[in-house]
């Protein structure tokens, strides 16, 4: 009875929510990942400069972060399903915007400030602050790991689509067809339900105030802030920059497509494996490694000749790293803060993965129309790679549970 899920009977609630859950995150992060496959076909027929379009996904990314957090209280206190309509509403009509808009600065408010709320209302935080409710405590990371990998593979199945789409029918319409599977989330949210209660009914009974409060006085959780922003930042320097970089070099768009596709299949499997891994090592050390090993990834393909073949290498190097800190990230946080606020507390340290994401958009193009290059923009990410680790070698793992006991 009570907590033992191995058994058919009490497998299937948390089950069925996790499966709907895994649709909402491909769907949300497929189509969220598509982006910079716009950059070159949108800056051309707008005659926009890079860095306008940087400025708005920047800003998107910012409303992502900051709607995280908002979003996070809001499916702890009314719970997931409604919170999940709520933003897929809004996702679509920021992309149907950002496909009508002729401004840079109604590219700001749509592809930027609405887009943004629309992910933060659909994406992790929200799904994993009801997975990490419903999914019994031993389960819980390898859970997320799911669950990331399903936002991968939304990844892989949505970036060739959309190429094709961009193609064969124009960016416009492209963005319309993504509009339309975004809304579809709002159906899917039915799945998501049983949360609200099963989070009140976790022991720990710190109020949202208090909760917050204690985090923000750990100065782990300030550790996780500062090492997410680097996450943010390499990937999304990453996914808005790499199919620009490589049509400078002379290499097709469809290229770019490819390597995006390649990264999001890629990320199933080493999701799925640090998921797996979160729950037998420390997670912080997964982290260090993983932040490490994206440094020298780069730094290998930015010295190998560049070709289909090293593009190819590269993604699935980068790929097997890519969004694997979601599950040992968020897993921490509830590990060591607990899930009754775990999508208030999950929210605030994705705000700096967010505050990351904005300077990676953002400078990329900066650096970009102030040199004429990526270059330095490469240098950049691959020495923030370095802090990242130094930022999470010293977290204190330990629940705060047990840390108020050995103070008392």
């Amino acid at each position: 009875m009570g907590s033992d899920t191995r058994g058919g009977t009490r497998a299937a609630p948390w089950l069925g929510a996790l499966v709907a859950g895994c649709v909402i995150l491909a769907l949300a992060n497929g189509a969220r990942s598509t982006t910079g496959l716009f950059l070159p076909e949108m800056t051309q027929a707008r005659d926009w400069t890079r860095e306008t379009f940087g400025l708005a996904i920047a800003v998107q990314n910012i409303a992502w972060g900051l709607g995280a957090i908002a979003f996070g209280a809001l499916a702890d206190r009314i719970g997931a399903m409604r919170t999940l309509m709520i933003g897929a509403a809004l996702y679509a009509i920021g992309i149907v915007g950002m496909a009508s808009t002729t401004s840079g600065v109604g590219l700001t408010l749509t592809g930027g400030v609405l887009y943004g709320l629309g992910i933060a209302g659909t994406a992790f935080g929200v799904v994993f602050a009801a997975i990490g409710k419903l999914v019994p405590a031993e389960r819980r990371t390898w859970a997320f790991g799911i669950g990331t990998a399903a936002g991968s593979f939304g990844q892989f199945l949505f970036l060739p689509i959309a190429a094709e789409a961009i193609r064969a029918y124009g960016w416009q319409t492209a963005l319309v067809g993504h509009a339309v599977a975004v809304a579809t989330i709002a159906l899917f949210a039915l799945g998501v339900r049983g949360d609200r209660a099963a989070g009140s009914a976790q022991p720990g009974g710190l109020t949202f105030g208090q909760a917050l409060r204690e985090a923000g006085g750990d100065r782990s959780f300030h550790l996780l802030f500062w090492g997410y922003f680097v996450c943010g930042l390499q990937v999304v320097f990453i996914g808005l920059h790499l199919p620009a970089y490589l049509a400078d070099k002379g290499l097709p768009l469809s290229l770019g497509a490819q390597a995006l596709a390649i990264v999001g299949l890629f990320n199933v499997i080493g999701s799925l494996g640090f998921g797996w891994l979160g729950g037998r090592a420390p997670k912080k050390w997964l982290l260090v490694g993983i932040y490490v090993g994206r440094s020298l990834v780069m730094i290998a393909f930015l010295l190998a000749p560049l070709s289909t073949w090293s593009v190819w290498l590269f993604s699935a190097a980068m790929g097997l790293m890519w969004l694997s800190t979601v599950p040992l990230t968020t897993g921490l946080v509830g590990q060591i803060y607990g899930v009754r606020h775990l999508g208030l507390l999950g929210g605030v340290v994705f705000f700096g993965h967010q505050i990351g994401s904005f300077l990676g958009a953002w400078l990329g193009g900066r650096i970009y129309d102030a040199t004429g290059s990526y270059d330095w923009a490469w240098i950049m990410v691959i020495a923030f790679g370095a802090f990242a680790a130094v930022m999470h070698a010293p977290i204190d793992q330990r629940p705060m549970v047990q840390r108020r006991v050995a103070t008392a």
